[in-house]
């Protein structure tokens, strides 16, 4: 089983008719990449805590329809997080939040993760608004010195973060608890380090997402991949990065994988499913028979 911990939230996509209006759309990071593992078929259960109102049941019934497991699910009665994205031509979004008293940010270190579980992926708001963000935190390390492989997205929001370098510092912190950094080439120059020190502090490897020049993976060993990323008529962008970090895991922690990593394949099956992903309005992840696997 993989297991994605963190904030589930209603994205309002705005839509050309009528002017001005906004779709109120299922989002947030770990929700999508919990949303797209489901669709690749893969054993994956979201670990989070969510609201009883509307917005969550329809959260919900999402990842139920996908397959994903909600055993792990936290519930109360605090509203949900609604995220607005503003897009620019190319499809690519910025992000406001309304964050303030929401379920998600009450979330509470879990007991033990199921026997069953081989990996662990974490990021985004989850791991910057408090108290939350320590429970993650928490899970994280413990998770990770249980032998899980742990991926981690920061995918950067830096109106949720109000003392960068504080966050700066507590991200350096993670990365020995680390396996797999996923981060796009904005956050990487948000963070303002190197992958060479990234890499040096913990995780095996590292992979940027470079829009459309596609992706690249470093690892400790040294090695480097590159793959293209695949020409399509980009609607939006959202959802595309975690997508990025659903097909990763789908190949990484695939049930009875050893030996090393074909990166090569893993990056270009990444590259694949995320095109899909920017060819649909809001975060709408391909399913597998969309990508032959």
């Amino acid at each position: 089983m993989i297991v994605v911990g963190g904030e589930a939230l209603i994205d309002l996509v705005p839509v050309a008719q009528p002017p001005g209006a906004l779709l109120p759309r299922p989002g947030g990071g770990p929700y999508n990449t919990a949303l797209a593992l489901g669709r690749l078929g893969a054993d994956v259960a979201f670990c989070s805590r969510v609201s009883t109102d509307g917005f969550g049941e329809s959260l919900l019934a999402g990842l139920r329809a996908a397959g994903v497991d909600l055993s792990l699910v936290q519930r109360g009665p605090e509203p949900t997080t609604l995220a607005v994205p503003s897009l620019a031509p190319d499809g690519s979004a910025a992000y406001g939040f309304y964050v303030e008293g929401t379920a998600d940010r009450l979330f509470t270190l879990p007991d033990a993760l199921p026997a069953s579980a081989r990996a662990l992926a974490l990021g985004t708001c989850s791991l910057a608004l408090e108290p939350g963000a320590s429970a993650y935190e928490a899970l994280l390390r413990r998770e990770s010195r249980r032998g899980l492989l742990t991926l981690l997205d920061p995918n950067i929001r830096p109106g949720l973060i109000p003392d960068p370098e504080a966050y700066r510092a507590r991200f350096r912190g993670w990365l020995p608890y680390v396996s797999v950094l996923k981060l796009s080439q904005e956050d990487a120059r948000w963070l303002g380090g190197r992958v060479e020190d990234w890499l040096a502090a913990g995780p095996s490897a590292v992979v940027l997402t470079r829009g459309g020049e596609g992706l690249t993976v470093r690892t400790r060993e040294g090695a480097e991949h590159t793959a293209a990323a695949r020409p399509v008529a980009v609607v939006d962008t959202i959802g595309a990065g975690d997508t990025v970090n659903a097909a990763l895991l789908h190949r990484l922690a695939a049930p009875g994988r050893s030996g090393p990593v074909d990166w090569p394949g893993v990056l270009a099956h990444a590259a694949h499913a995320a095109a899909l992903t920017c060819t649909r309005a809001g975060a709408e992840p391909p399913y597998a028979r969309e990508l032959g696997a």
